[in-house]
């Protein structure tokens, strides 16, 4: 079954729905208007359940199908929130708040499950029901842990939850996804090196918190290169270096450093922090030094269900007619929260030749809609088929 011809009709109205939003982006759990906007809507569907305020700013909607005797419960979901970056597309609909813009195409994810939600409400072509969920705080704020943790999946008795995301440089409309261990672990790292600060004339009664963290940056890319076995995937990112004091003429007193450390199990995430903290400790030492790590486990890895992604990835071709394997991506991605309390799967879909996501010059491909509502629909009307 190729893409649903009721999505082609709906494509005007999920393309300006998707622009109102990228129009008036929001940040982390500060989807507010977004997030009224996502519960009208779904109202207006006939959704039979539509609650707002999960995990702080989060809207849920109930769409039961024409039969429910099955007792499957599927959650789809999507994010919502934008990015601090200020947009450079010089489109007619660009972002009208400075530092905020759907950089990463959340616009479209909400858009799509929005069509999706409505053909869903029209139809309920299906025995079961389904949960869409719209989530915030998805760049780094942990919205779908939040939306776990006030209960989400026990309430609206949840069995099995899927997610979709874009992907610039895939032709638009195709698919691709993997199992297992997909998007990486992404901690986060602050150090505060603390020496002695001092006249740049007199290095010889300081203890150069400069020197000191410049040697300590270096002797952290070894946790890649010496430590962890060659064949895992892991990456050290080190993304600030501040010293405290900004004058020619003064050897800072501390230098704070700033950064990121990707990981695709959690004995490689165990290794990281472990030689993180006695490298800090050592090389500081060496010096004179201190240097105290704060190690924040964040995202986990996103790891795919087995039978839930073969399950996407057939539905995935009878929509566009194949599914590739995906790479591993060392990105970070929160649906991780989700896939820990409920097996389900997370794929790709092509955006085409655009600007890669996180850049000002992105922008979702209104192309790719009807494959993605397609992609949706059809995961809930395959995995609970109506009778007759």
């Amino acid at each position: 079954m190729p893409v649903k011809n009721r999505f082609a009709e709906l494509h005007d109205d999920i393309t300006a729905w998707r622009r109102d939003i990228h129009e008036n982006p929001e940040i982390l759990f500060e989807t507010h208007r977004t997030s009224a906007l996502v519960a009208e809507k779904l109202r207006a569907f006939g959704c039979d359940e539509v609650v707002e305020g999960i995990g702080r700013t989060g809207v849920v909607g109930v769409i039961k199908g024409r039969e429910t005797g099955s007792g499957k419960v599927i959650g789809l979901r999507a994010d919502m929130d934008a990015l601090p970056i200020n947009e450079q597309t010089g489109v007619a609909h660009a972002s009208k708040t400075p530092n905020a813009m759907h950089a990463c195409g959340h616009d479209g994810h909400t858009a799509m499950l929005l069509g999706a939600a409505q053909y869903l409400a029209e139809t309920r072509n299906f025995d079961g029901t389904v949960v869409v969920i719209f989530q915030p705080a998805e760049e780094g704020g942990g919205g779908g842990r939040e939306m776990c943790a006030d209960g989400m999946m026990e309430r609206f008795g949840v069995q099995e939850v899927y997610g979709m995301h874009n992907w610039p440089g895939r032709p638009t409309g195709s698919f691709a996804i993997r199992p297992g261990p997909f998007f990486a672990a992404t901690d986060l790292i602050e150090i505060e090196v603390e020496g002695l600060g001092g006249h740049a004339a007199k290095p010889q009664e300081t203890i150069d918190t400069t020197v000191v963290a410049s040697h300590l940056v270096l002797a952290l890319q070894t946790i890649v290169s010496r430590n962890a076995d060659p064949v895992e995937q892991i990456v050290v990112s080190i993304t600030s270096f501040e010293t405290s004091s900004k004058a020619f003429n003064v050897i800072p007193q501390r230098v704070s450093i700033m950064g990121t450390v990707r990981t695709m199990s959690n004995e490689l995430r165990d290794l990281a922090e472990k030689r993180m903290g006695e490298i800090c400790e050592g090389v500081a030492a060496t010096y004179g030094a201190t240097a105290k790590l704060n190690y924040i486990r964040n995202y986990p890895v996103m790891v795919n269900h087995e039978e839930q992604t073969d399950f996407a990835a057939k539905v995935a071709r009878s929509v566009a007619g194949d599914c590739d394997e995906a790479p591993l991506v060392m990105g970070g991605e929160d649906f991780a929260f989700m896939l820990e309390e409920r097996p389900g799967a997370y794929i790709l879909v092509g955006n085409g030749d655009t600007a890669m996501v996180h850049h000002p010059k992105y922008d979702f491909n209104d192309e790719a809609i009807p494959a993605g509502c397609s992609w949706w629909a059809e995961i809930v009307e395959q995995r609970m088929p109506a009778a007759g």
